[in-house]
């Protein structure tokens, strides 16, 4: 009973193992959810029933995703979770965990299900007997992604019909392994009130597909970073790779690339790392000046995606196929960076429900009208009744009673010159 696996150190925020088929260490990586307490595993019915679809799931317990501590995230038909806080269209295009993201489509069997288990201290996600939608005849997969509250991810895979490298990626990217960004708010000078919301993808482990079979798994062992440091001597001497920083003003540690990084921009955290120094006299080290066409200090390439009002844009290398436009099943707040419509929502929303209020105060006044008048109908000698009737004008120049009306308050008269009607009178 020992383990061969292959170990990929050139991650920097993580470090991946890959176990076999033959690995005992696979099996026991594999989270059996049919034998967890069944009040603990929720089916969700949307994403078992549909394509394209993403729905929140929120978490029992602080999952800390490189550096970040995340208590929700968004998990797809598309085999991956969304870690990011601001949605937007192209939800596969970075801030994921993918333990195998292709065009699934559950709707088109009754046996695919999307299931998920939280225990208190990890929450495993399983796509259940699911099928390509543009190619039903490979056979069902089953696999599943446990997120730790240690920071170790997991992917585990029970049924996997055909090489993953085959899985055709012209309908929706198929990718596995990782990715993080951080969204930057510029607002646009030509118009007020708007604002573009760029997303900037500063990290991604790729895990090869040729490795993805039956019965094979892959552990995630977070790496240091920046982020663990409160205070600023540790932070300044640290050696785990980055090249990290400390701002008084936040009373942040950061290597400048991470999820904060427009506070960091904006507290002019780039700048004080220049020339402060710690209470200990011990000199911070530079970081690198922000630029959005730099490589920054990781394996990958820099990607960014551009969204703008109305329309979602991404600038990828022409290798990579077109992200899919994956929907949000449930409707989500960004509690991040506000998007570029966001004004133009504020100043509809108190148009509309300006709106509302001035219908339901027209309507009860109506209404109050109409139940008066029904009073005053019923009750002719009422205080209302008699005040209107004293100040009602009158049609006839000139009126002579008739005697034998038997009713209290009305009398029959008879208008000189007009047809004969009825009036009411105080005096009757």
């Amino acid at each position: 009973n020992f383990s061969l696996f292959q170990e990929d150190t050139d991650h920097n925020y993580y470090t991946s193992r890959t176990y076999g088929p033959y690995d005992s260490t696979s099996r026991d990586l594999w989270v059996n959810i049919d034998q967890m307490e069944k009040d603990k595993v929720k089916i969700h019915g949307i994403l078992s029933n549909t394509h394209r679809q993403a729905a929140r799931v929120n978490l029992s317990f602080d999952f800390p995703f490189y550096g970040h501590f995340l208590r929700e995230i968004t998990v797809a038909t598309g085999g991956f979770i969304y870690t990011g806080e601001v949605v937007h269209r192209m939800l596969t295009a970075t801030q994921y965990i993918a333990p195998l993201m292709a065009n699934f489509d559950p709707s088109v069997s009754r046996n695919s299900t999307v299931r998920y288990f939280d225990n208190g201290t990890a929450l495993v996600v399983q796509w259940d007997h699911v099928h390509l939608q543009d190619n039903y005849n490979l056979g069902s997969f089953t696999f599943q992604a446990t997120l730790l509250n240690d920071g170790r991810i997991i992917f585990g895979y029970k049924e996997i019909p055909v090489a993953v490298t085959q899985i055709s990626s012209t309908n929706h990217p198929v990718k596995v392994g990782l990715s993080d960004a951080f969204v930057v708010v510029h607002r646009i000078q030509q118009i007020p009130n708007v604002r573009r919301r760029t997303i900037y993808e500063y990290h991604r482990v790729e895990l090869q597909m040729s490795k993805i079979t039956n019965l094979s798994a892959v552990e995630m062992i977070p790496l240091p970073t920046c982020l663990q440091f409160t205070s600023c001597g540790p932070c300044v001497t640290a050696q785990i790779g980055f090249n990290c920083s400390w701002c008084s003003k936040l009373q942040r540690c950061s290597s400048g690339f991470d999820r904060h990084r427009q506070d960091w921009v904006d507290s002019g955290c780039p700048e004080e790392s220049k020339d402060k120094i710690c209470e200990k006299n011990i000199d911070t080290t530079e970081t690198p000046p922000y630029s959005i066409t730099t490589l920054l200090p990781t394996t990958t390439k820099f990607r960014v995606l551009t969204t703008t009002r109305g329309s979602t844009s991404s600038h990828l290398p022409t290798s990579l196929p077109t992200e899919d436009d994956t929907k949000i099943a449930l409707h989500l707040k960004d509690n991040g960076a506000s998007t570029d419509d966001s004004a133009a929502e504020k100043k509809g929303g108190t148009l509309h429900a300006g709106l509302i209020v001035g219908i339901l105060v027209l309507v009860l006044i109506v209404a109050a009208a109409i139940l008066v008048t029904v009073y005053m109908y019923h009750h002719p000698t009422s205080a209302a009744s008699l005040f209107f009737i004293e100040r009602r004008p009158s049609r006839w120049p000139a009126m002579k009673f008739r005697r034998g009306s038997g009713h209290p308050a009305y009398a029959e008269v008879e208008p000189v010159g007009e047809k004969e009607g009825f009036i009411v009178s105080e005096q009757c």
